[in-house]
């Protein structure tokens, strides 16, 4: 167990120092649909991404719908709120259900809201455009998820996914000729998580966003395919404080849009009422440092979770994400 807790390190370790050498090489705008890349859970932006072992309930599945079979509850719901740049918000709502030895079902949603968008063309003026009026602009992803533990150690998940996206029409003055810039079509999401029996260490891994092409009139595109393995154990194992919890997880990231990245982040919980959080993402332009934190209450039967995330973007305006959940 020693040999391959040094070998875990070792390959974390060898990829964060490389990562300054890829960072030459950015294969950036290869892919659309970039709303189906942001972390929509706060739990999971304030430990900086870091969620591929560590999500454990309805929320799992917009990272590693494996993490579903964790869940400590018969059903989970999860709802939040992203105020992104630029006026951007992303609403995110998913429910799951445990039905025992059969496995964990769920659903989820995803709406982005790009705020309004006033069209312009054209036109022998002053100004030398004129205003059509705002553009009907948004896009949408609809999910249903399946997980199950296969034994005592090991947890498979996945999701097929409904993906859409409209960015307004197009006129052509040329016979008023119209061109609506819509696109839709089905994406899998597929992870797995292995606990080997030491303490809480599990590792495992993640593939986001699987598909074939997608294509606005004549411009194929791909989605952002991700694949994600990662590593994460309670550290306060080793002391025997079994009370208050410190999770340390690491992910490695290979998006199809970028180079390697890797995500660290940290969550410890004081009798299992409070958590604090934090996280920062490696090779990223403006995204970085993270901090949050979450409460949990058990009110007449009912668990609430309340978790709440801020992420430093650089240059950006910093973003803020909240979430309400409900366990059963």
């Amino acid at each position: 167990m020693k040999k391959l807790i040094i070998l875990l390190v070792a390959i974390f370790t060898a990829a964060i120092i490389t990562i300054p050498a890829h960072a030459a090489l950015k294969k950036v705008s290869q892919t659309g649909f970039q709303f189906l890349k942001i972390d929509v859970a706060p739990r999971a932006a304030a430990m900086g991404g870091a969620y591929t072992l560590t999500g454990n309930d309805a929320s799992a599945m917009f990272y590693n719908p494996a993490g579903m079979a964790m869940m400590q509850h018969n059903v989970d719901f999860f709802s939040s709120r992203t105020q992104w740049i630029a006026d951007i918000s992303y609403s995110v709502a998913g429910i799951a259900k445990n039905f025992d030895k059969w496995g964990t079902v769920g659903a989820s949603f995803i709406f982005s809201d790009y705020g309004d968008i006033i069209g312009t063309r054209v036109a022998k003026n002053e100004q030398g455009y004129e205003k059509t009026g705002n553009i009907d602009v948004g896009a949408y992803a609809i999910g249903v998820s399946y997980a199950k533990s296969l034994t005592d150690k090991f947890s498979v998940g996945g999701q097929i996914k409904y993906a859409a996206q409209h960015l307004g029409d197009n006129v052509f003055t040329e016979g008023g000729k119209s061109y609506k810039n819509e696109v839709s079509g089905f994406a899998f999401d597929f992870g797995t998580i292995f606990y080997p029996g030491f303490e809480s260490l599990r590792f495992g891994m993640s593939v986001n966003n699987f598909s074939g092409q997608f294509q606005y009139e004549e411009d194929p595109f791909q989605l952002p395919l991700t694949f994600k393995i990662g590593v994460a154990m309670n550290v306060m194992d080793l002391l025997g404080d079994y009370e208050n919890p410190l999770l340390i997880a690491i992910d490695a990231i290979h998006p199809r849009d970028y180079t390697e990245r890797i995500h660290i982040g940290g969550e410890y919980w004081y009798k299992n009422m409070i958590a604090f959080r934090t996280g920062y993402k490696f090779n990223y332009d403006e995204e970085g440092f993270s901090v949050g934190i979450g409460f949990k209450r058990t009110i007449a039967g009912t668990n609430m979770k309340l978790d709440y995330a801020y992420s430093d973007l650089g240059r950006f305006n910093a973003v803020s994400r909240v979430s309400l959940g409900i366990s059963l």
